[in-house]
């Protein structure tokens, strides 16, 4: 009775990671410089990018900044406008809306927005990693830096490098801090003894050392074991979802260049590389070509060396690719090099690899599509709704109406007004379509720009135009003879 061979499981790659070796302990990457277009291109995004990052907490508008996020005094800025707790709503369905277009994104192009724009990816790869490289060297040298005794040399380049990552790190704590508390708290905080704001400074300290942390020592991991973003592209990728992706059909079977093709090949380059290949691998000069025809790929591992996260983007699509594009940079300069056409690694969809062919509308993608499109389209219908003022208008619990003098029935009321502007703002109350008045319990009201304002008046209506219980009233605010906000509520009188 026959046996048959085991099947290989090619997909045993997934079993680890590339990070993690057997023990379990965690093998620290070094990645080759990068170079080539794509990288250019990526480090010009980012220094437009950073530079937004850095310039945007000292722009301001009326003295306000145009972007603001605290969460502590809930006071929140978006591009000048001001939105307060009141505007919850707005906020949940904003971000809703932002969720849907992220699911959209990725359905199409996949991890995209990881390389090019996360602000992770953007400071280590385009801020830290190109500091390492200017005090340690390439990959090689850092290995071997790492492997050296402690030498002067060593140390000056360890502590340098160290001492850069944690300047750089307080600097970006500061950054995010003046989008929480605004950046003239910030520079208050910064001026002041340390003595007279422990608490802020202590803040400060906290972020710092997170950061640093962050990109001295997890590195690669935040985008492979805490990022949430990396495990969602397993249920949002398609077969036909654009990503970083090796040319499978036109590169396999992938080998090394034999001395028969060397000799045939009229590239010097590419028979310069051939000999070195051939050298390294002791290929005797009277072997014969192989019958089997070879794909493109010369399994040269470039595409692994250059990568951040160590993976090896011929085996497929994976979690920890962040679609940086090194690894399509390194194997375009080698098939330049060979005198083979370029692209052999490039964003596609496996779709496109096989069929030749792209696929972009899909179902999923004009579903999406269009929830995204609904969602826009309310978020621009309730923004425009949004007045400057909001107006809560309610009777004190517990006070019946009185007769007045000369048949008027009186309501207390309390009022809170929510100026959403950057002004103060006089209020004036008007009762509409009932024959009435409105008295203010102490003088009228001044709204401050982005704050709270809270008071109690009189609405007096004639007896006799009351026809039941309860009556329901209109009243208008104003602010300078404008209209700027209306409300409804129960007037109470005697029983008919």
């Amino acid at each position: 009775m026959s046996t048959s061979a085991p099947i290989k499981d090619k997909e045993q790659f997934r079993d680890k990671i590339a990070t993690i070796d057997e023990k379990g302990k965690r093998f620290w990457i070094y990645p080759k410089k990068p170079k080539g277009k794509y990288y250019n291109t990526r480090s010009i995004v980012s220094w437009v990018l950073l530079a937004f990052l850095f310039g945007m907490p000292f722009l301001k508008v009326n003295g306000e900044p145009l972007l603001l996020f605290n969460v502590l005094e809930r006071r929140f800025i978006l591009f000048g406008i001001h939105f307060a707790p009141q505007d919850f709503h707005l906020f949940v369905l904003a971000m809703l809306t932002f969720m849907v277009f992220i699911v959209l994104f990725t359905v199409v192009w996949g991890r995209l927005f990881c390389g090019w724009v996360c602000p992770q990816t953007i400071f280590m790869e385009m801020v830290f990693r190109k500091i390492e490289y200017w005090i340690e060297g390439d990959a090689n040298a850092q290995r071997k830096l790492n492997q050296s005794p402690w030498t002067s040399e060593k140390i000056i380049k360890k502590v340098g490098k160290q001492a850069i990552f944690f300047m750089i790190a307080v600097l970006v704590a500061n950054t995010f801090l003046s989008y929480i508390i605004g950046v003239d708290e910030v520079l208050q905080i910064v001026q002041e003894p340390i003595s007279e704001n422990l608490r802020g400074f202590m803040t400060m300290i906290l972020f710092s050392a997170a950061f640093y942390f962050v990109f001295s020592y997890m590195r690669e991991q935040v985008c492979i074991a805490i990022c949430p973003y990396g495990r969602m592209q397993g249920v949002l990728l398609d077969q036909n979802s654009i990503v970083v992706a090796y040319d499978f059909v036109r590169g396999e079977p992938r080998g090394k260049i034999r001395k028969t093709s060397a000799k045939a090949t009229t590239n010097p380059l590419e028979s310069t590389m051939l000999a070195v290949q051939e050298a390294a691998q002791s290929i005797p000069a009277t072997i014969e070509e192989s019958p089997i025809k070879l794909g493109d790929c010369i399994d040269c591992k470039l595409c692994v060396q250059v990568c951040p996260t160590g993976i090896d983007i011929r085996n497929g699509t994976q979690l920890e690719c962040i679609n940086c594009t090194a690894c399509m940079d390194a194997c375009d300069e080698v098939m330049e090099k060979i005198g083979r056409e370029k692209k052999l690694i490039r964003y596609d969809s496996y779709t496109g690899i096989v069929e030749k062919r792209k696929k972009l509308f899909t179902t999923r993608v004009i579903a999406y599509t269009a929830v995204l499109a609904v969602l826009i389209v309310v978020n621009i219908i309730l923004l425009n709704s949004r007045g400057i003022m909001e107006t809560l208008l309610l009777r004190t619990p517990g006070m019946l109406y009185q007769e007045i003098e000369e048949g008027y029935i009186s309501n207390l009321y309390n009022y809170q007004l929510i100026n959403k502007s950057g002004k103060d703002m006089p209020i004036e109350f008007k009762l509409v379509d009932q024959d009435g008045r409105i008295r203010l319990v102490g003088q009228a009201p001044t709204a401050k720009a982005n704050e709270v304002v809270e008071g109690a008046l009189f609405v007096d209506i004639e007896k006799n135009t009351l026809k039941d219980r309860k009556t329901r009233i209109v009243v208008e605010v104003y602010s300078e003879g404008k209209l700027i906000d209306q409300v409804k509520t129960n007037f109470l009188g005697p029983v008919k």
